[in-house]
């Protein structure tokens, strides 16, 4: 009895040390194949192939894949810890363009000065407003993941006209630009860029948008502007986004767009210490 004891651990030693060894498959595709539930009732450790010592991990680690050929190691789960009732920034992104657009006065709007309130309203869409060139690189998709959110738009850009020195001359031209979400105006600036006493002047444009509780699901943003009239410039070129002049170049004159999406979480991811 000892004698058949003894044959089978060996023959059971041999085929862990030379061959693959399956539980419920006839067919292991591993060292150790198990088709079915493992239960580990102590440690899990691999080895740390920086000095060859036995790793256990830490609290709150797991075992992260390295690929074929490289043993797992530890890393830990770096997951916010959400409480109820609270926004968080969610959605965060950044873009730019350096191609703008471009007016001549044909491009005025028909949008007069006592019609300008009544026109751009809250809600209003790109269709049906004048004139208006989208910042193409500019238009881009964003997510929302709750019913409870707050999205704020930072658009900054240079405005740029090609008058000569003109001193105390009233040449000026009234442009404008809105930020938009679905195609639906959520904000809009409206400035005026006026001619001094050097050559081809230019301003900074900044203006920010939020919008309240955005539907869940993904939105397109646009960023589009408008020349909106002329005073004395009917020959003039206004530029946004991009230089009329080489006094600054397309670096200097480029647009960008930030977006903040924050939110009151709908799914929360509990950490257990």
């Amino acid at each position: 009895m000892m004698k058949k004891l003894l044959s089978t651990l060996s023959l059971t030693l041999g085929l862990l040390v030379s061959a693959q060894v399956g539980i419920k498959t006839d067919t292991p595709k591993a060292n150790l194949d198990v088709n079915g539930d493992v239960n580990f009732r102590n440690k899990i450790a691999v080895l740390n192939t920086t000095d060859n010592s036995i790793s256990q991990g830490n609290n709150d680690q797991l075992l992260v894949s390295q690929g074929e050929g490289f043993a797992p190691i530890w890393k830990s789960l770096r997951i916010p810890e959400y409480e109820p009732n609270k926004f968080y920034l969610i959605y965060n992104n950044s873009f730019s363009d350096k191609v703008g657009v471009s007016f001549t006065s044909s491009d005025d709007s028909s949008v007069g000065l006592a019609s300008r309130g009544g026109t751009f309203t809250k809600g209003k869409d790109i269709g049906s407003l004048t004139n208006f060139k989208k910042i193409n690189n500019l238009s881009q998709v964003i997510s929302v993941f709750s019913t409870q959110s707050k999205a704020y738009f930072q658009f900054e850009t240079v405005v740029q006209a090609d008058f000569g020195g003109a001193g105390s001359t009233d040449t000026s031209i009234d442009y404008a630009c809105g930020i938009f979400v679905d195609n639906k105006l959520v904000n809009l600036r409206q400035r005026n860029l006026k001619a001094i006493t050097t050559s081809y002047p230019f301003l900074t444009h900044t203006q920010i948008g939020i919008v309240d509780n955005l539907a869940k699901g993904n939105h397109t943003v646009d960023v589009a502007c408008t020349r909106l009239g002329s005073y004395g410039a009917a020959s003039n070129t206004l530029t946004i986004g991009t230089n009329v002049y080489t006094n600054i170049n397309g670096f200097i004159s480029q647009s960008s767009l930030k977006v903040d999406v924050y939110e009151v979480p709908e799914v929360f991811n509990t950490i257990i210490n």
